[in-house]
């Protein structure tokens, strides 16, 4: 039920307000951040999807590189997570 809901609010996110940004402010990595945090969701589930999200959009700030980025295919571990290096 909230895996729907999330995938919900980030397609209407998607489809009604990012078109809305200046492209100087649009995500600089591949797959977008709401697309990542899509597959996230739907792959591991609403909660790990979640924090793979959040760990994500934590790594987009002005001195970050940005680039290629893909959801993991199996869940990394928390260890893995907290400690990996973001760009």
């Amino acid at each position: 039920m909230l895996k729907k809901i999330a995938v919900g609010i980030i397609r209407f996110y998607q489809h009604y307000l990012s078109p809305l940004k200046p492209a100087a402010y649009r995500c600089r990595f591949y797959p977008s951040c709401s697309q990542y945090a899509i597959e996230a969701i739907e792959r591991f589930g609403f909660g790990k999807g979640f924090i793979l999200s959040l760990f994500r959009l934590a790594s987009c700030h002005p001195w970050g590189h940005g680039g290629v980025q893909p959801v993991p295919e199996e869940w990394p571990g928390w260890k893995r997570i907290l400690c990996r290096k973001r760009g």
